[in-house]
């Protein structure tokens, strides 16, 4: 994934001003493995034997996956860059990863899908606060 990203990122037509490219394509692939995470997370939670104690957390890992891949997408657009946009977006990630992070760390100790699923929200709340500091 990784070489996709930064291969796009290469052949961007126009400048892309003062945003860090290590940095960009760091949040990029962790909201993709973030999404990917959450989803398989809310997957395992409805296979769990007790999915009733699980509704919450079913229900952030979805919201997390939803709006990880929206910010994929708006940070892999760059014409008509709005930066207001940009910000809002990678604060709501963060927000949702934290969210989901704290829901998935509820349950860790008896789920190893909440536990591999924590870790991902974390390093892309991680990747969304350090890019949104860098853009200013």
């Amino acid at each position: 994934m990784t070489m996709a990203i930064d291969d796009m990122l290469a052949t961007y037509p126009a400048d892309l001003g003062r945003v860090d490219r290590d940095q960009l394509r760091r949040c990029i692939e962790e909201c993709v493995a973030c999404a990917q995470a959450c989803t398989a997370c809310a997957d395992s939670c409805l296979s769990e034997r007790q999915v009733a104690d699980l509704v919450k957390c079913v229900r952030t890992d979805l919201d997390c996956a939803d709006i990880c891949e929206a910010t994929a997408r708006v940070l892999s657009r760059h014409t008509g860059y709005d930066a207001n946009v940009t910000r809002a977006q990678l604060t709501a990630c963060a927000t949702v990863c934290k969210a989901c992070a704290e829901e998935c760390e509820r349950h860790a100790s008896r789920h190893d899908h909440c536990r591999v699923c924590a870790e991902a929200c974390r390093r892309c709340e991680r990747a969304c606060r350090e890019l949104l500091a860098s853009l200013g």
